[in-house]
């Protein structure tokens, strides 16, 4: 840490009145032995302007924008999946500035490479719990742990840790994943070359792991428990037009079997009518929707009734000061790269705006 920039966080504990929390920056000896000052300067390197827990398009565009305002944003990207979701997604479309779509991986590291640009720390490791207090001392630190023991402290948070995949949880699914039960085309379709192939679902997201899925599958078969589909028209359409592609409508997955320890079938109920098909898959793709990323606050905030991390109106201030969410962890409806970065602009400039009011 920088003389400066260890000053600005005295100023920013003065500020606070955070007594309880204050960090005295002692740029001598001052008496004091080497393992003293040793553990003193490794606290004060844990010391940040302002933590990101999670990546994404809403984390790093957070990090773009704060790191330009002139404060060093550390990133928590997250250690399996760093940059959320669109690392395990095709070709994206429909994300302005690419004619000719982008990878998600490749959009990933590009904005995770903009965002060092301009000064983020990006750290791979998941954020496991925080304490962030109750709100009362405007400026005091908030501490997030790491899944790797590292705990860091910040006097403003942004949280944008994404969802996580929803599962089926039907026998089988568990027994069979990893040998059969995907949760990634991208990863996983290569193994099933000339095999035949479920996608479970009916979004976006069903459609294009489909899509992209026929270029290795001996079939395709699209199973959703309605008759109609969430998935844009254009992916509808396209899909329809696939010759390797059929459709199982008005049906859920009850059961998933295998032998000699993979996948070989699923088994497939018409909710209409009850009757229940075998149908032959090696593998049983599934992309039923995700579950907000918020297991880890513990009550640290307040969520909505399905998990989602509640903000104040269009800002990005959660129900204690100091901490912003952004993405996916509060966004039910949209759930679009664009949207979420968007927000994770809006993020960054309400956690601005926080921090200059506390200096």
């Amino acid at each position: 840490m920088t003389q400066e920039n260890a000053q600005q966080i005295n100023l920013l504990n003065i500020a606070g009145n955070n007594a309880g929390n204050k960090i005295q920056i002692n740029h001598g000896n001052s008496g004091q032995s080497d393992s003293d000052n040793d553990a003193q300067n490794d606290a004060e390197n844990k010391i940040r302007d302002v933590i990101i827990a999670g990546s994404g398009p809403a984390g790093y565009t957070a990090a773009i924008y704060l790191g330009r305002a002139g404060y060093k944003p550390l990133v928590i990207a997250g250690a399996l999946t760093p940059g959320g979701q669109l690392v395990n997604t095709t070709e994206v479309e429909n994300y302005p500035g690419f004619p000719d779509g982008v990878m998600g991986p490749d959009l990933m590291d590009s904005m995770q490479k903009q965002a060092e640009k301009f000064g983020a720390e990006i750290v791979f490791d998941d954020v496991v719990s925080v304490d962030f207090g109750d709100g009362s001392d405007a400026g005091a630190l908030k501490t997030v742990t790491c899944d790797q023991g590292e705990v860091y402290q910040a006097p403003a948070i942004v949280v944008t840790t994404g969802s996580n995949v929803r599962k089926l949880g039907v026998p089988g699914e568990k027994e069979y994943s990893g040998k059969g039960v995907s949760y990634c085309a991208t990863c996983d379709g290569f193994f099933f070359r000339g095999k035949p192939i479920v996608v479970v679902g009916g979004g976006d997201s069903a459609f294009t792991d489909a899509e992209f899925l026929t270029r290795f599958g001996s079939s395709v078969t699209l199973i959703h428990r309605r008759e109609e589909f969430r998935a844009a028209k254009i992916l509808v359409e396209r899909a329809k037009a696939n010759d390797k592609m059929s459709f199982i409508l008005d049906s859920v997955v009850d059961k998933i079997s295998g032998e000699n320890g993979s996948a070989k079938s699923a088994t497939v109920r018409n909710v209409k009518t009850g009757e229940t098909t075998e149908v032959p898959a090696a593998g049983v793709f599934v992309a039923i929707g995700n579950t907000p990323a918020t297991e880890f606050l513990n009550g640290a905030l307040e969520l909505d009734e399905k998990g989602y991390i509640k903000v104040d109106g269009a800002s990005t201030r959660t129900s204690l000061p100091g901490v912003f969410a952004a993405g996916d962890v509060v966004d039910s409806v949209y759930r679009q790269a664009v949207s979420a970065a968007g927000m994770g602009c809006r993020a960054a400039l309400d956690a601005q705006e926080y921090l200059d009011s506390i200096k």
